[in-house]
Formats: structure tokens, C-alpha cells, sequence
């Protein structure tokens, strides 16, 4: 099959590769429709997280079709089209049944490989999913396949960011980032109920969108974003602060911003070794920090009934639509921020 290939700091390759096949009876292999970039690809390319084994398949988001199946699957058949959240879980340990399902005992993170052992990821024609009962989900009639696909990781993230940092009627909040994470935070925060919203960026598409999903632009280009929002809240600062970027400016606006007692829930993917405040900084504000990897399979059954029930439309945050075999090119437009990319989905 052909797929797209880490082969070293930001060196990719579309090439032909093994088909995946059945290892154990729990798995099933799924022919890929659709697929995406995500920005923690980005992390993976950049090599900011190392130790990615060269030849690994990237990619942690898709939607496709089950094509063959283990003899012990039993909730699933070929034909069945699927989204699958960007880990495994299996669905009864205790991670997974206190809803915690990225941490799964057995789980495993798609597109990452070391030392030879891991999962291959989805940026591919085909994809092994192992623990497939209780990892994939079944596309629900009357939703687009590019909807149903973007529950998988972006739209969970942003809404479990948003429920991180108790969203209430009657609060104000911020939003650091408006890359698609950061926008879905934005629009995860105004259904469950946020009437003030700042959102932090600098990108004018980004900003463009993060506006039509019911959010006051801070545009970092023009605007102090520390000094506007104190001023914005008589001083006091926002009652919650959304850290979707990952980086140490980041974590410090959103301390600077928040008030005495309020949440920073962060999901941005860091890999500073430090934080940019100190433990007597957070003890001094009573702040409460709240960070960690999505538990996107959890949440996919509640978002995957919501986007019908309330009519979402999360298909403008996607920019670019290409051909897979014109991935490795997609990720250079969107590490380079180039002809105004977003969200880029790849198809097969």
C-alpha cells in the first residue's frame, strides 16, 4: 500500500509499504477514506517528541471502512464505515471505565513506532486498529464523513478542554490559540453555555472563524492580550483560561490572565522541560491547572449524536482537502503556515 513515511526531522516520504494484516484476533484493518493532519503531527516532524523509528506511518485521525476482521470481533463487520479516536482502548480496564480511555492499559498511540514496537498510523490506505470492538465507532447515518471524522481527536479535544475549565453561564473565559483545537475549544465552550469568550491569536483566517464561532478577537499583532483582558475583567482576569498552543509564552499568558482561583485547563502538547511559573506562583494565586491528553474515544459518543441533535457545522476550520499522495506537501504548507491552512484532510 502506499503511505506516508517519518524519515527524519521533517523529512517524510509517500512511498509503497507492507499492507497491515491481522495480528491478533482482537484487531481489525480498515480501508482509509479520509485522514488528517493534526498538529501534534507537527510535533512528531519537527522532532520535538523523538524517537519515532524511521519508516513509521504517521497519522492518528481517520474515518474508513472495515475490510477484513479477528476471529474475536465481535460488535463489527466488514462493510461497517468507522471513525476511530487517536488511541486504542479496551474498554474495560479501569482507565477506561472511569472514562479516562487515553490511558487505557492497553492502549496504544497510532503513528508511533520505537525501537519496533508500537502502532503504525493512518496517513495510509489501510490501517490496523487493534481492540477494534471497543476502539472504533460506527458513522452514524445523515452526518458527513468529514464531521464524523474530526470527533476522532479535535473536536473531543477542544470540547474536554472546554469541560476542564468549568464552563458556565455567566463566566468569562479565554482561549489561547485559535488553531483548529483552539476553535473547537471556542465552539465546545458556547454549547456548554460561555457568553464571553476572548480568543488569542494573530492569524486573520484563524481569528476570522474563532469571531463566527461567538468569540471577541484579541489580535496578538495590534493588542497587548495581557493588559486588554485585565482591563476587560476591572483587573480580576478571566475566570478560565483554554491553552491550546504548547508553548512556554502561552502557559505564562494564561497564568498573567487568570484570575486568583480560577483554572487553566491546557491542552497543548509541551515539551519544555520546565513550567514558566513556579509552584509558590500557582500556591500564591490559587489557580487550579488542569492539562493531559484527551480521552476522545470517551467523548465521541456523546459528540458524535450532538453534531446531529444540534446541527454543527465543523467543516469550516478545514482548509485544504488533497490527495494523500499529496501529503508530504501538505505538511509543509501547514508547518509553514502557508496559503492560509487550517485544518488539512487527505483522501484516498
Amino acid at each position: 500500500m502506499k503511505a506516508i513515511t517519518f524519515q527524519g526531522k521533517e523529512k517524510l516520504s509517500f512511498e509503497t509499504v507492507t499492507d497491515p494484516s491481522i495480528i491478533q484476533p482482537t484487531d481489525v484493518i480498515v480501508k482509509v477514506a479520509l485522514t488528517a493532519i493534526c498538529g501534534s503531527d507537527l510535533h512528531v516532524y519537527r522532532e520535538h517528541e523523538k524517537g519515532l523509528d524511521y519508516g513509521t506511518v504517521m497519522g492518528h485521525e481517520f474515518f474508513g471502512e472495515v475490510v477484513e476482521i479477528g476471529s474475536a470481533v465481535t460488535g463489527l463487520k466488514k462493510g461497517d464505515r468507522v471513525v476511530s479516536p487517536f488511541t486504542t482502548s479496551c474498554g474495560v480496564c479501569y482507565f477506561c471505565k472511569i472514562g479516562l480511555t487515553c490511558r487505557c492499559q492497553q492502549g496504544q498511540l497510532y503513528g508511533w513506532v520505537e525501537h519496533g514496537h508500537g502502532l503504525h498510523g493512518a496517513q495510509a490506505e489501510y490501517v490496523r486498529v487493534p481492540l477494534a470492538d471497543s476502539t472504533l465507532v460506527k458513522s452514524p447515518e445523515g452526518l458527513s464523513e468529514e464531521q464524523v471524522l474530526l470527533t476522532g481527536d479535535i473536536f473531543s479535544t477542544g470540547y474536554f478542554c472546554a469541560e476542564n475549565a468549568g464552563v458556565r453561564p455567566g463566566g468569562r473565559y479565554v482561549v489561547l490559540g485559535c488553531g483548529p483545537v483552539g476553535l473547537m475549544a471556542i465552539l465546545a465552550a458556547k454549547i456548554q453555555g460561555a457568553d464571553e469568550i476572548w480568543a488569542v491569536d494573530s492569524v486573520p483566517e484563524r481569528m476570522a472563524i474563532a469571531q463566527r464561532y461567538g468569540a471577541v478577537v484579541v489580535d496578538l499583532s495590534k493588542t497587548d492580550a495581557k493588559q486588554f483582558i485585565l482591563e476587560q475583567t476591572n483587573g480580576i482576569g478571566a475566570d478560565a483560561v483554554m491553552e491550546v498552543v504548547g508553548n512556554p509564552s502561552a502557559q505564562q499568558l494564561a497564568f498573567d490572565v487568570v484570575r486568583p482561583g480560577g483554572i487553566i485547563s491546557s491542552v497543548g502538547v509541551h515539551t519544555a522541560n520546565n513550567f514558566t511559573f513556579s509552584p509558590v506562583d500557582a500556591y500564591n494565586k490559587n489557580i487550579t491547572y488542569k492539562t493531559g491528553r484527551c480521552p476522545a474515544r470517551h467523548y465521541m459518543s456523546k459528540l458524535l449524536p450532538l453534531l446531529g441533535d444540534q446541527q454543527i457545522d465543523l467543516s469550516a476550520i478545514i482548509s485544504h482537502r488533497l490527495p494523500l499522495a499529496q501529503g508530504v506537501e501538505g505538511y509543509r504548507i501547514f508547518d509553514q503556515k502557508l496559503d492560509k491552512s487550517l485544518k488539512i484532510i487527505l483522501h484516498n
